[in-house]
């Protein structure tokens, strides 16, 4: 192997970005730890979705997939976000572990309202986290990551609305 060939496998990730090296570490940081949250959240949404049962069983099991496929597609726009201001990204489920904020749920069994509830507080909180984030992004002049984080944000409300209508009670039943 020639010695150029031997630098190249080795050299450093460095992507060229106007951001200071500050900016890069700070949303890069942000961003990764946002993005263990994603995945933590996708995985709950799924698990959720597998063992979905009862009489909402349809519904409950078709929304949450869909839930899930929404969260999973925004997390490679977020690594790759990362990648694009030069820092670099999560590279396993230990590293997804020690940074998420997501708690996992390894319960055998969970009603399907509670299943709800428990997304929906965790969407609200994802929410408030991304908007954590945005300020840092427009602190540092990273006009990108704060775009795409407002899409993001507005997606995470969309299933806190979702999560929260399904499972409200009826006005009837809550009379009874």
């Amino acid at each position: 192997m020639s010695s150029s060939a031997k630098l190249r496998r080795t050299a450093a990730l460095d992507t060229p970005t106007d951001l200071k090296p500050n900016a890069v570490r700070d949303i890069s940081g942000a961003l990764n730890i946002l993005l263990a949250d994603m995945f933590a959240l996708y995985l709950k949404t799924k698990n959720f979705h597998w063992h979905v049962s009862g009489p909402h069983f349809r519904d409950y099991h078709l929304l949450l997939d869909e839930q899930g496929e929404q969260i999973f597609a925004a997390t490679d726009a977020i690594a790759e976000r990362v990648r694009k201001i030069g820092g670099t990204t999560l590279r396993s489920i230990g590293h997804i572990g020690r940074l998420q904020r997501v708690l996992d749920n390894d319960a055998d069994y969970v009603t399907p309202l509670d299943m709800l509830a428990e997304l929906r507080d965790d969407n609200k909180q994802l929410a408030a986290r991304m908007r954590e984030t945005h300020a840092l992004c427009d602190e540092h002049g990273d006009v990108a990551s704060a775009s795409l984080l407002e899409n993001w944000i507005d997606e995470a409300e969309r299933r806190v609305w979702f999560l929260f209508e399904t499972s409200r009670r009826s006005e009837s039943s809550s009379r009874s």
